[in-house]
């Protein structure tokens, strides 16, 4: 049987926003009064510090990041520092990992690179894994980070998760975002976008469309896409 799961599609919002939105869902959710979510939206500029705290990562000062309009936020995600941009679906998976099920805190994170491969696999694309890292790679070029937390429920027994994956859409994210930063602290590989590897053009909310059924069936949820 299937779960219901509530799906939005937000636009553009704010990344200090999306993380209270995230909090508020999260806190809900273990009260047991709200349904799960996934999120998908995008945000200006940003760059985010997880929970390795590898400062020397970011290759531009105070004042580079202000010329830029770039933001900067040390968060609560497991990772290195990565991008946010335009042109770059992020999704936020708020989802209830029941403990007395059993619970693969790694195969989650599996999981969610796997709904990336089979959406990049309907176009012919061959989507991959690296062992030492998390996210998915078209040969050696990264193109979805993944970086989540387990929130532990104080109401019911298991996690919540937050956070979620940044799946690169629009040719140019490389020059726009990353060239600022080493991009979870990996030096020897680079980074691309859906329209690179496929040479077709792409709205983030078209890679939006197409992936929801690919998560849906992958996660076992019946939730459509609700653009808000």
């Amino acid at each position: 049987m299937t779960k219901s799961i509530s799906i939005s599609y937000i636009g553009e919002m704010e990344y200090g926003e999306a993380w209270d939105k995230q909090k508020q869902i999260v806190k809900a959710m273990d009260e047991q009064q709200q349904e799960e979510h996934l999120l998908l939206l995008q945000h200006p500029p940003t760059y985010t510090i997880g929970s390795q705290r590898h400062p020397e990562h970011l290759l531009l000062g105070p004042d580079q990041l202000r010329e830029r309009g770039i933001s900067l936020f040390e968060i609560d995600r497991g990772g290195d520092i990565t991008y946010h941009g335009p042109g770059q679906l992020v999704g936020y998976p708020l989802l209830w990992l029941d403990s007395s099920k059993g619970l693969d805190l790694h195969g989650y994170l599996r999981d969610l690179e796997q709904v990336i491969i089979d959406y990049l696999g309907a176009y012919g694309i061959k989507g991959s894994r690296k062992p030492e890292y998390t996210g998915v790679w078209v040969g050696d070029e990264k193109i979805c980070a993944i970086g989540v937390k387990f929130n532990k429920c104080r109401h019911r027994k298991g996690f919540i998760t937050s956070h979620g994956f940044a799946f690169n859409v629009k040719q140019g994210i490389q020059e726009e975002g990353f060239r600022g930063i080493i991009p979870c602290g990996i030096q020897e590989y680079g980074v691309t976008s859906l329209e690179d590897v496929t040479g077709r053009n792409f709205t983030v909310e078209q890679a939006a469309e197409g992936i929801v059924p690919y998560f849906n069936d992958l996660f076992g949820y019946s939730g459509s896409l609700n653009l808000v």
